[in-house]
């Protein structure tokens, strides 16, 4: 019989609670700290079921009030949960108990505010090739970079095919597999992202990764030696582009400032451990979503980079620092 549902979802989680049979939204913040949802009410209506749960009255006056339908749900042999979520301004992909949004897609602008974005910079600093996108999920990365370049070829590795499946039918997946008028066009593989056979002869130009399970980064990807194999799968200059996560401990943006305070994410330890003096990275900041990012090979130079990626990607870039020990 259907009933109200209690539903959260993260980065942030937003957790609808019942009280005196009203239905409130509440934002907190996820453990990689990704602020993909403005601070508003909300209401959810369960489009398959057609169960409504009325929204509460916004708490402050002029607080905007948005509608989330979820619009599929699903599990499968490498998800318990599986949930497409409409709202106005974006659709999410929301996966794993923990709830967490693994893909986004913007219907009012063309970019996410958040580490999505940071893909979009990578092919003016690495030959052209083929790009692989190690985590594909919906497909976020994918719809902006051939949005931005129309031209590149991308692989995508994803191990779920209902997530496959679910992508094509609501997030678009299947305009991106087919060329461009200059070419590109998005190649979907179902498989480990992290196997040797995830690979192309001549090898990648580059590499994004964004691996994550139950909110967390892989924990294979916190060893130097996974980062060593993924490095062999790279034509010459090819670089990789990680999405690292947040902090192992809660640290401030105040207190991450110094030239070794990327020692608070694991997985930026273990690459600089593979790549010494051969790594790069940023911090997020809270308005965007507060993840770490990484990027091997030389240290660009910033000007050149900026002015060859879109306008709003142009200050961003120059964030870049390389990792230095202390």
């Amino acid at each position: 019989m259907p009933a109200t549902m209690l539903l959260t979802f993260s980065p942030p989680r937003l957790l609808l609670h019942h009280h005196h049979g009203q239905a409130k939204l509440r934002q907190q913040r996820s453990t990689a700290r990704l602020a993909l949802l403005p601070r508003r009410a909300a209401r959810l209506r369960c489009a398959p079921d057609e169960v409504a749960a009325t929204a509460a009255e916004p708490e402050q006056q002029g607080e905007e009030e948005e509608e989330f339908v979820l619009l599929a749900s699903n599990r499968s042999d490498f998800n318990e949960v599986i949930m497409v979520i409409d709202s106005p301004s974006n659709r999410y992909l929301v996966l794993d108990p923990s709830r967490n949004v693994h893909s986004i897609l913007p219907k009012k602008s063309a970019w996410t505010n958040s580490y999505w974005d940071e893909f979009v910079s990578l092919p003016p600093v690495v030959p052209r090739g083929p790009v692989a996108l190690l985590g594909l999920g919906a497909g976020t990365a994918a719809h902006m970079m051939l949005e931005v370049w129309p031209w590149i070829q991308l692989i995508g590795w994803e191990i779920d095919p209902t997530i496959i499946e679910l992508s094509r039918d609501y997030f678009g997946m299947s305009s991106l597999e087919k060329a461009t008028e200059l070419g590109g066009s998005l190649s979907v593989r179902i498989g480990d992202a992290l196997s040797p056979s995830a690979t192309v002869e001549g090898g990648f130009a580059g590499i994004v990764v964004d691996l994550f399970a139950d909110g967390k980064v892989l924990p294979q990807l916190q060893e130097a030696e996974t980062w060593l194999e993924i490095a062999k799968k790279l034509m010459p200059d090819g670089r990789i582009m990680v999405n690292c996560g947040g902090a192992d401990t809660p640290v401030s943006l105040a207190a991450d400032t110094g030239v070794s305070s990327w020692v608070q994410n694991p997985t930026i330890k273990a690459l600089c451990s593979a790549f010494p003096g051969q790594l790069n990275w940023k911090r997020l900041s809270e308005k965007e979503s507060v993840n770490y990012v990484a990027l091997t090979g030389p240290l660009p130079d910033l000007e050149e980079w900026s002015t060859s990626v879109p306008s709003e990607l142009s200050p961003r870039v120059k964030q870049w620092v390389p990792c230095e020990l202390a």
